[in-house]
């Protein structure tokens, strides 16, 4: 008889750490090569090491049973979130030095489309890591994220800060998300085939 771990048991427990660990030091190491603009073994090892760090000290709730990691998709969500974070840069250092009136900040209201509060708490992080936007609320009950834009008509208005927030969000889901969790959040068909590898852009 094949006898199976208990849910809960510490290794089930410490597996879990690891699952959700080893993304973040990847994210950390990515962030922290880009920042430093030269590709090494010692960027990356850094970066991984402050990856951990700060998903120690501040953990993210388990992956649910069911979750998966889809190549595809998660080559996306990652091009476009370099892509995202190497223009925004670009877009605040011009606010700073660019003639004229001081730009106007503002708070956004963003509905999610998940509940799981994995997913809405790597949105909200994702969303603060890029340069001009800082989540300073986040609603697990709603869900809805507090989004503070640093020059809101440039980044096109509130519709279109909720429409790129919401996009990033479709391609974490894409990523990570279980079948169920897509097919609840409308992000697929109840039956058929799966979803398709590329995501769906609301607004660049």
């Amino acid at each position: 008889m094949k006898l199976t771990e208990p849910t809960g048991t510490p290794q089930r427990r410490r597996r879990g750490r690891f699952v959700t660990l080893v993304p973040t030091m990847g994210l950390g190491a990515l962030l922290w090569t880009l920042l430093w603009g030269d590709l090494s073994w010692a960027n990356a090892l850094s970066g991984a090491a402050l990856g951990a760090l700060v998903a120690l000290a501040f953990p993210l709730p388990a992956l649910r049973s069911g979750a998966t990691v889809r190549p595809g998709p998660l080559a996306v969500l990652l091009g476009r979130f370099v892509r995202d974070l190497v223009l925004a840069s670009f877009q605040v250092a011009w606010t700073a030095v660019r003639p004229g009136p001081t730009p106007r900040g503002g708070l956004v209201t963003v509905p999610l489309r998940t509940t799981s509060e994995l997913f809405v708490a790597t949105t909200a992080g994702l969303s603060s890591l890029v340069p001009g936007t800082l989540v300073v609320d986040l609603d697990v009950s709603g869900p809805a994220l507090r989004v503070h834009v640093l020059d809101l008509a440039g980044s096109g208005g509130p519709d279109a800060v909720r429409d790129t927030t919401r996009a990033l969000e479709e391609r974490l889901l894409r990523a990570f998300a279980s079948r169920s969790e897509l097919v609840r959040t409308g992000l697929a068909a109840g039956t058929g085939a799966p979803p398709a590898g590329t995501d769906r852009e609301e607004r660049p």
